[in-house]
């Protein structure tokens, strides 16, 4: 009877050493979704990676309101070799919408404050520390809001299209389009263009704007009958915490980081708005940070260039932060 209960022993203690031998060898692959608490409602992300001992690598999407999760896939393949990659769904927006709309007022301080308890929520998950934090316009918002308060839980953070002094940029933009406009003869252009007023103030005001920069970069769904009125149903939701919410100048508010930073640019169609962030990267002082300039691209990085903005992140910005 002791012979047999040693050899179970045995057998047990050599089935375990081989099991950790075999987990080590074969690390944890991850592709799954989460529905998880924060913010008082259900919010959705999905997590990919191919091995779960790797660094925690979060999307911040823009917009206001956009998932990328449905394109995610095509500008982070290589990402996932190298990072556990987590894109989310923010309130009011992609599978988070489907599970509940947002029972209190969109505003900034609740994003960020949802941005702030995923971020911990993922440490806590992962058992770590720190995490590299990406982010694609409207998401810089919720990113440099991060970055300066908890920059120690950040290895880096990396802006594409980041939105600097919002109302310079439009500024800008309305006088490349006036001027395109007027250079091309596009009297309908010229008509809608004339109506914008600066800061915007009516739903009609951004929604002009943003239909002509569509068509100057060459967006053809903007030329669409129908756009208009998909447009001013995104408005009715955001809007309001747009106009409010895009007032804030990093150059007087947030002229120093305490954690790296490396911006990512599109000068594709040559918008001197675009140059507004070269301006901050120049201000801005941080332990460590870098432009990126993507001559391919306009605003949208990842879908003109996934390749180049995978190997930045890869071969620039990891081997530099992760330690």
């Amino acid at each position: 009877m002791k012979k047999i209960i040693f050899f179970l022993l045995f057998f047990s203690l050599i089935t375990t050493v081989k099991s950790a031998v075999s987990d080590k060898d074969n690390p944890l692959k991850i592709d799954t979704t989460e529905i998880v608490q924060i913010g008082g409602i259900k919010q959705f992300i999905k997590l990919q990676g191919t091995d779960n001992a790797k660094p925690l690598l979060l999307f911040l999407h823009g917009g206001p309101g956009t998932s990328l999760i449905p394109v995610a896939d095509s500008f982070t393949n290589k990402l996932k070799e190298h990072f556990v990659v987590i894109q989310w769904d923010q309130r009011e927006a992609g599978e988070t919408l489907k599970l509940n709309h947002s029972p209190e007022q969109l505003s900034l301080s609740l994003l960020q404050k949802d941005t702030e308890e995923i971020i911990h929520y993922l440490l806590k998950k992962f058992n770590r520390k720190k995490l590299f934090l990406v982010s694609h316009s409207f998401g810089s918002m919720l990113g440099f809001n991060v970055a300066e308060k908890h920059p120690e839980l950040l290895y880096a953070y990396i802006p594409i299209s980041a939105i600097v002094d919002q109302l310079k940029s439009e500024k800008l933009t309305m006088k490349m389009l006036t001027q395109w406009a007027k250079e091309t003869h596009n009297a309908e252009a010229a008509k809608e263009l004339a109506l914008v007023k600066i800061p915007f103030e009516k739903e009609d005001d951004l929604f002009y704007s943003q239909k002509w920069l569509f068509i100057h970069n060459g967006v053809d769904f903007a030329k669409e009958p129908g756009f208009k009125a998909k447009y001013h149903e995104w408005l009715a939701v955001w809007f309001p915490m747009w106009k409010k919410a895009v007032t804030n100048n990093l150059f007087k508010t947030l002229p120093a980081l305490q954690c790296p930073v490396y911006f990512i640019e599109g000068n594709g169609d040559q918008q001197k708005s675009h140059y507004l962030v070269e301006d901050y990267y120049k201000l801005l002082k941080a332990p460590k940070k870098d432009l990126f300039w993507f001559e391919k691209s306009g605003h949208t990085v990842f879908n003109s260039e996934p390749d180049k903005l995978q190997q930045v992140i890869i071969e620039k910005i990891l081997p530099e932060t992760f330690q």
